[in-house]
């Protein structure tokens, strides 16, 4: 059982012991300090505004009733949105002029997990220096509470048909050409929140649906990370069925994986580079942005239309930050996480697929003659057990000085770039695990270069 605090938010498993765990001790503490936070944000004449949205996760109202009381009882009003993606609360934040949000999601992490995801007011994840404040007040023993005559006030609202309305209205979402294409998609929201948006999004879209796992009872069918060895009943289901395509979202909505016709995998890294594609040839060109987990094929289609590529350190945060200073058209993560400015700098499905299928319908082709457009790139995703006496730090620190001959980033872990591919190494920040990213022209090339890594950490 683990409790993971990071300035992004505060992680970890139901039940146990508190501050091993997430505990509704826990949750109370770090409800009351991002309470805190904000209130001083926002300073003193005005009550504080928080929007607070769940996954469907089994736990999530549970965890929901804990998190808004004590907001109340901090004296803070809040705005309860309940079932909703983690894009749905970051455009509500911004909609309601709230000044931040709770997401009550583990994202892609099994069904024992949940998490306090914090935004600021802009609808965006806290930033590193807003984080550590929220760590540093959740540290202390007291909290202020509001007397019985501030106490704050709940209002609930559904945020989920404005957020496809945006996604509709966006210039570069071409609804009609969509629905002259007449698509045929099945749909695996692994029984969470996107069984409520995903389905309603495509059927707007003039799409004919087949649901799979699309009731949000938090009893996920399959290991919620959206990777190919967990999707063998829609990859059989989208061949079976004869559909155009199929769409994966994971718990909370921010990651798409696409099937191909044939069943076999789009392939989530290229979810990111078919829909910058898109936007940079509809644009005449731009910037992008990735980070260094990320395939090597969104910069080589950004340098076909003469745009600049850059890579940031993983998480949403840093990409986002790296985008607005170069001014990116488009960016995310090669997870499957799609950034469009145009509506939120946040990761989101809902405009990932919208954006898509404008450009899949212009196509004349099937999903794997598309996926086949691309520059043909191999990865492999590993992971190696961290034990409490490992001193990581050192061992990537030897790892660099090794490979030095090669380009060498260390801005986020180690990422050595060679000649025919590329291996990153990290350390989870919401799992006790180092990640091994490897990519290459072949896959036995991009496995082999993982493998030799893999070798050399537990050595």
């Amino acid at each position: 059982m683990s409790l993971i605090k990071s300035i992004s938010g505060i992680r970890g498993t139901i039940g146990g012991v508190t501050g091993d765990n997430l505990t509704p001790i826990d949750l109370a503490r770090f409800s009351a300090a991002f309470a805190t936070y904000i209130a001083g944000e926002v300073g003193e004449g005005r009550r504080p505004k928080i929007v607070v949205g769940r996954d469907a996760r089994i736990s999530g109202e549970m965890c929901a009733s804990i998190v808004v009381g004590v907001l109340e009882g901090s004296g803070v009003d809040v705005i309860n949105i309940g079932l909703a993606s983690t894009p749905t609360v970051e455009v509500a934040v911004t909609g309601f002029k709230a000044d931040g949000g709770i997401i009550l999601t583990a994202s892609h992490n099994p069904r024992q997990w949940n998490a306090l995801k914090l935004l600021g007011g802009n609808g965006e994840f806290l930033n590193a220096e807003q984080g550590a404040k929220v760590l540093d007040i959740a540290a202390k023993e007291d909290f202020n509470f509001a007397t019985v005559d501030n106490l704050g006030k709940t209002t609930t609202a559904d945020y989920n048909k404005p957020h496809i309305d945006m996604v509709l209205a966006l210039p570069l979402v071409d609804v009609e050409a969509i629905k002259a294409r007449k698509f045929k998609v099945v749909v695996d929201a692994v029984n969470s929140v996107g069984g409520v948006v995903i389905p309603e999004l495509l059927r707007q879209l003039g799409c004919e649906v087949i649901e799979l796992n699309c009731e949000p009872n938090g009893e996920f069918a399959h290991n919620p990370e959206p990777l190919k060895e967990h999707l063998t009943e829609i990859s059989a289901c989208v061949a079976a069925q004869k559909a155009d395509l199929g769409v994966v979202v994971d718990p909370d909505v921010d990651r798409l994986a696409l099937v191909c016709e044939d069943g076999e995998m789009f392939g989530e890294e290229y979810t990111l580079v078919a829909v910058a594609d898109y936007i940079l040839s509809k644009l005449g060109g731009g910037n992008t942005v990735s980070n260094l987990s990320s395939s090597r094929a969104l910069s080589d289609v950004t340098a076909i239309y003469g745009g600049s590529y850059e890579a940031s350190a993983v998480g949403e945060v840093n990409v986002v930050a790296k985008m607005k200073q170069n001014g990116a058209v488009i960016g995310g993560e090669g997870n499957g996480g799609i950034i469009y400015p145009e509506l939120h700098y946040g990761r989101d499905a809902l405009v990932g697929v919208a954006l898509f299928l404008t450009y899949f319908a212009a196509k004349n082709m099937t999903m794997s003659s598309l996926r086949a457009s691309y520059p043909q790139y191999y990865m492999s995703k590993n992971k190696a057990e961290l034990t409490p006496t490992t001193d990581v730090d050192a061992i990537l620190a030897k790892v660099a000085t090794k490979y030095s001959e090669h380009r060498v980033t260390t801005i986020d872990g180690v990422k050595i770039d060679m000649a025919d591919g590329w291996v990153h190494l990290r350390k989870s920040n919401t799992e006790p695990i180092v990640r091994i990213y490897s990519e290459a022209g072949t896959q036995q090339r991009a496995d082999e270069l993982a493998q030799q890594l893999v070798a050399e950490l537990t050595a």
